[in-house]
């Protein structure tokens, strides 16, 4: 039986355009759209396996619906010049692969497909149809299947009869009475006003159709009954406009849509001319001079030396023998916590092989050389997150030193978006051969299996191949994106001394928590006792019903909000309803305290390790797009310091060494100080060069006020739109944050524009430098791409534009404690102190430091941390010394 698969061209485009990130040719091309469409293409070509092809396009904007609609489609947006110059480049291509491609002057790539699908059905073909518009679900049947994108283009979900009935309980037909009811925005269908999908599907399951519906409108109640009554036409003109056209006049026979295959040697040149040389090496496409790309050998194809005990002393030697002409290495550490990961083995991809041994291979004799050559740091090394590595083998005994490059931290450079930072999806993003998953392997959750040995071998055997392949291509990019000093000087740099840090840990006395927990749980008995005295009953306040039933039934409390189960009792409904009732202030102080006990006295108990008595938490470099670290296993940046009874937290965190101290020391304001330097408001930089309050400043400003006529309220507003500014705040997060109207909160954020026009003019212009470019920048060229700047969809558009101004700010400041951390720690090696970082919080770095070496330090930290980068205002950062971290704030 032939398989036809049948392409909506426009649609496929215009998801990849949106997904898939900025991408030029060296000449200025625009191909992040044909790069998406053509890893569609391969992927439906090797799984699919075609007999006959096609690709179809809209031929214009005028279609036969407009002579019945002439609004049909009406106010969509202009397709964006970066991605219609993109049309030309994938007709070429598909040209370049022997796929078909049609268009017809009025109809669109649905009339085409729909008709084209028919005649493949009569003649007793399959058909497998790929689109991101769910109007052609309405051509499922048993022949042919709908292939519907997700998340841009890089998954299907398959839809037959029978799935489109599990998902929606309805018949592919029934498609087009479901848009003939809801309408589709996007093509603007009317439908009928204030019939969603949900509403929609509920009345096609009771009546089956649109014409039904109609009939039976005088079944339907209140305004339901008089909005399908008012709007009968529109529905029917809907369903009309939805329903796929089968009899277009084509000019093309069956037989012409068969594919053969492509030339490589055209196919090869088309993606040269495109500059995706990944795809050309993926392919094992000839290359220039007509060889076939070196590195193009499938993982199938890798020799391969598998080490599964000590007993295989041959091949331990020949592989200590190949460290020499290492390429990359990967080293396989199983669990998420790194302080607590089973280390499985190693693989290593030298000299045209790959050998890969299980940990027990390692251990003996025979594995020494091999377990120097891992902690000699003059060996360098190519791996895959070397930070976690370097954690999970130090609990072993066992050394890693001397990291060349890491996959995993370069690929978070160049797309700190993208969440899949595998090794599999990193070889995918680069058209590299496939890489397994760890899931795949592995299993997942309670199905989680360690492989034979064999298996498992292999897989690190390929994910080391990887591993090299990839960083040719990411060191080429870092390069050519101005993030090569960001990765060598900064990032790579910083993991090595994160290791160290974590490694290290900080002393939490168990004593002094244990002394903080029975204290808080005195103080959570004493309000609960409070709470039962105001509610007139006992009763589970920790239950959102029961408390419900006594704030907004028993106590007649205004109702905020309501959920599906019944009363919202959510922080934000609590604050809105403290002025009404002295019970809620104390169900606020409740919760705080119930969070303290369980998740930070509870929680940091359950974290000190035995063997050393400390905790050890794990910096992540690679998960906030920001560039920010983050803290796990425990959070330490978490830490609650609003509270009094949080602070407390912090007494429990100790020296390490008998008569030392912890020292700490944090930028003051280090974002609006960098907002100061990249817009280079004049009122800003005079407020931080002259060392003035900065909220009293913007108050005086935005006022209009003398700093001796500026109260507390005043200085509190300044506050909130000064650190509202640094994240992109809305009238509306404003005044939820001051508590007053958004129509005030609108007015103070336009006074405070007025006042500082610098800021102004920055916002303006980084959103349309964003629009530009797709991306922003810090100081230190981090980038992170904004696809969504150029989304139709509003809110899609409006965080982008949020980000765009924040991120540059937020990341900058991000990037200046991380330097300042890397220069910390060459300054403490190279004046011999005994004194440790320990841990980065934010804009605060904590030490622990001999006496004799507390002068020093109370000199050297700040003036490390304030010059760590030069910008137009000073940068201050304030240093505070005790026997335990609350003492040092």
């Amino acid at each position: 039986m032939n398989k036809w698969v049948l392409i909506d061209g426009n649609s496929i485009a215009n998801r990849a355009f949106y997904a898939i990130k900025p991408l030029t040719t060296s000449a200025g091309l625009n191909t992040n759209a044909v790069f998406g469409f053509t890893t569609m293409l391969l992927r439906l070509l090797e799984e699919e396996k075609p007999s006959h092809m096609l690709v179809a396009f809209d031929a214009g904007k005028v279609t036969f619906r407009h002579k019945d609609y002439g609004d049909y489609k009406g106010g969509r947006a202009k397709t964006p010049p970066e991605l219609s110059e993109q049309f030309p480049l994938m007709k070429e291509l598909l040209r370049s692969f022997g796929i078909s491609q049609y268009e017809l002057e009025g109809y669109e790539a649905d009339d085409i497909i729909g008709t084209l699908s028919r005649i493949a059905e009569e003649r007793g073909d399959e058909v497998v149809i790929v689109t991101g518009d769910k109007d052609m679900l309405q051509l499922a049947t048993d022949r042919v299947t709908v292939l519907l994108t997700r998340k841009g283009v890089s998954e299907v979900e398959r839809f037959s009869p029978a799935a489109i009935k599990e998902k929606y309980g309805l018949e592919p037909l029934q498609i087009i009475d479901l848009k003939g009811l809801m309408g589709d925005p996007s093509d603007n269908i009317p439908g009928i006003p204030g019939v969603g999908e949900k509403t929609a599907l509920k009345l096609l399951h009771e009546y089956g159709s649109v014409e039904e519906v109609l009939a039976h409108s005088d079944e339907l109640k209140g305004k339901m009954k008089e909005k399908v009554e008012q709007h009968k036409d529109d529905a029917i003109m809907s369903k009309e406009l939805a329903t796929i056209f089968r009899e277009v006049p084509l000019e093309r026979e069956p037989d012409e849509l068969a594919y053969r295959g492509y030339d490589p040697a055209a196919l090869a040149e088309a993606f040269r001319k495109l500059e995706f040389r990944s795809l050309i090496e993926r392919l094992g496409l000839p290359g220039e001079g007509g060889a076939a790309a070196d590195a193009s050998a499938d993982a199938a194809e890798l020799d391969i030396v598998a080490i599964a005990s000590e007993d295989e002393t041959d091949k331990l030697s020949a592989m200590a023998d190949a460290l020499a002409q290492s390429q990359g290495v990967y080293i396989e550490a199983i669990g998420e916590n790194p302080h607590h990961a089973v280390v499985l083995g190693l693989a290593v991809a030298a000299g045209g092989r790959v050998y890969a041994a299980a940990l027990e291979a390692l251990q003996g004799e025979a594995g020494a050389p091999i377990r120097s050559w891992l902690a000699d740091a003059g060996a360098p090394k190519v791996g895959y997150d070397l930070h976690k590595a370097e954690l999970a083998l130090h609990w072993l005994g066992w050394e890693l030193r001397g990291t060349a490059f890491d996959v995993q931290l370069a690929g978070y450079l160049l797309d700190p978006t993208d969440t899949s930072q595998t090794i599999s999806g990193l070889a995918q993003r680069y058209g590299l051969p496939a890489v397994p998953t760890d899931e795949s392997v592995y299993g997942k959750g309670a199905k989680f299996k360690v492989p034979d040995t064999e298996t498992m071998l292999r897989h690190l055997a390929v994910k080391a191949d990887a591993i090299v392949r990839i960083a040719v291509r990411q060191k080429e990019d870092l390069e050519r994106d101005g993030m090569h000093r960001l990765y060598y000087e900064l990032e790579q740099p910083l993991s090595a001394v994160l290791a160290g840090m974590e490694k290290q840990g900080i002393v939490v006395n168990a004593e002094a928590l244990e002394q903080l927990g029975r204290e808080l749980e005195r103080d959570i008995a004493a309000t609960m006792t409070e709470i039962y005295r105001l509610a007139g009953t006992e009763f589970n306040i920790n239950s959102p019903k029961q408390l419900g039933d006594i704030l907004f039934d028993k106590l007649g409390l205004p109702v905020i909000k309501k959920t599906k189960t019944g009363y919202s009792t959510d922080a934000d409904v609590l604050e809105k309803l403290e002025p009404y009732h002295e019970i809620v202030p104390l169900i606020l102080h409740f919760r705080q305290l119930s969070k303290l006990q369980s998740t930070y006295v509870e929680g940091l108990l359950k974290e000190i390790r035995r063997d050393t008595g400390k905790v050890h938490t794990y910096f992540r470099q690679t998960i906030a797009a920001t560039g920010r670290l983050s803290s796990q296993f425990p959070n330490l940046q978490n830490i609650p310091i609003r509270l009094e009874e949080g602070r407390k937290i912090r007494k429990a965190f100790v020296p390490s060494e008998e008569g030392w101290y912890i020292l700490a020391a944090d930028y003051s304001q280090i974002e609006l100080r960098v907002l100061a330097h990249i817009s280079g408001d004049e009122r800003l930089k005079e407020a931080f060069i002259n060392d003035l309050d900065i909220h009293t400043k913007t108050a005086m400003d935005v006022f209009g006020v003398k700093a001796e006529e500026v109260d507390a309220n005043m200085r509190r507003q300044a506050k909130a739109v000064n650190f509202g500014i640094v994240y992109g705040i809305s009238d509306f997060g404003l005044s939820q944050n001051l508590n007053i109207t958004r129509k005030e909160a609108a007015a103070f954020i336009d006074q405070y524009f007025a006042a500082f026009t610098g800021v102004r003019a920055y916002m303006d212009n980084i959103v349309a430098q964003a629009r530009a470019d797709g991306y922003v920048t810090t100081l230190l060229e981090r980038r992170r791409y904004l696809p969504e700047i150029k989304a139709s969809n509003f809110n899609l558009r409006s965080f982008a534009e949020r980000t765009a101004m924040n991120t540059p700010i937020q990341g900058t400041a991000a990037d200046i404690i991380k330097l300042a951390m890397v220069r910390m720690h060459e300054r403490l090696k190279e004046q011999g102190l005994r004194s440790r970082m320990l841990l980065q919080v934010h804009d605060e770095l904590v030490f622990e430091v001999p006496e004799d070496e507390l002068e020093t330090m109370k000199t050297l930290v700040p003036e490390v941390m304030e010059n760590a980068i030069e910008l137009d205002v000073p940068l201050k950062a304030d240093v505070h010394y005790g026997v335990n971290w609350y003492e040092a704030k």
